[in-house]
């Protein structure tokens, strides 16, 4: 909304000045437009035709065969409308407008391609869609931020356990099989671990930004990595409610999706009564 916008801005004139980089990664079902009042919902849905593969329902460990129908025109212009880039580029040009980007200011846009298992679903379906627009976004920003030597990027990031991920049909199954795989080669990451490697080797590394012939930041290079494409590729082919507990790794994406919202931890008794309505008082 115009109005959480103007709220943050305010808040950084009086906390910070300004700032020098702004991350912007959403995942949301719906979008209201503040300008047209109009009110859009996203959809997880192939184009052009029907999908049907495998996918797993990471509650019960039941491997199945789940098929999506194709959308319609509607669907992409309104998925398009939420997870593009139209409101990564309001709040920067709110931003700029009352001057809280410092000079050589970076904005982030966080997005995912994936492997070719995942495509009609996710990067040739409604969603992959909203990621390309969310893309082009990122040259305008730059083209509007020129005159403050601002730069936008789209970081390209590996497949993570996270609210939004799990309930896109396929996803699981696919990063359950992945997991396994990286950590056996030693080199997986998990949401933290991700953000440190592009913080520490690609915004801040003290180099120019490394990035792919379309302007983006790749830190899904480990997962999309040949053999490990080779391998889950492999490994798909054989997957089934039976040889899933053996051949991925169920149990860690279980325990990173409790974790995500608390649960999960050693220590923690869940069955105690808790006071959920603490005070906390004004710091002002």
């Amino acid at each position: 909304s115009n109005e959480i916008k103007e709220q943050t801005i305010e808040l950084i004139k009086k906390d910070l000045g300004q700032v020098d980089l702004v991350i912007y990664s959403l995942a949301s079902p719906v979008r209201t437009n503040p300008n047209t009042g109009i009110t859009h919902r996203s959809v997880l849905k192939p184009i052009g035709q029907k999908f049907t593969d495998k996918t797993v329902d990471f509650h019960t460990g039941i491997v199945s065969e789940i098929s999506i129908e194709p959308c319609n025109e509607d669907d992409i212009q309104n998925t398009i409308a939420v997870m593009g880039g139209e409101d990564w580029q309001m709040w920067i040009d709110a931003m700029k407008k009352e001057d809280v980007l410092a000079n050589n200011a970076m904005t982030i846009a966080y997005s995912y391609i994936g492997p070719e298992v995942t495509e009609p679903v996710y990067r040739k379906g409604t969603i992959g869609r909203a990621k390309d627009h969310l893309e082009k976004t990122a040259f305008n920003i730059t083209d509007s931020l020129k005159d403050i030597n601002g730069k936008a990027y789209v970081s390209v990031n590996k497949a993570l356990v996270t609210q939004a991920s799990s309930a896109i049909p396929v996803i699981p199954l696919y990063i359950s099989l992945l997991y396994k795989t990286m950590k056996t080669e030693g080199i997986h990451e998990g949401c933290i671990e991700q953000m440190q490697r592009l913080f520490a080797e690609r915004l801040y590394a003290g180099t120019p930004i490394s990035v792919d012939e379309n302007d983006r930041i790749r830190i899904d290079d480990w997962e999309m990595r040949t053999d490990i494409q080779a391998k889950v590729k492999q490994l798909w082919a054989n997957a089934t409610t039976q040889t899933l507990p053996e051949i991925g790794d169920l149990n860690g994406y279980k325990q990173d999706f409790l974790n995500l919202f608390g649960f999960g931890f050693q220590g923690v008794d869940y069955l105690k009564d808790v006071n959920e309505l603490i005070f906390i008082p004004s710091i002002d």
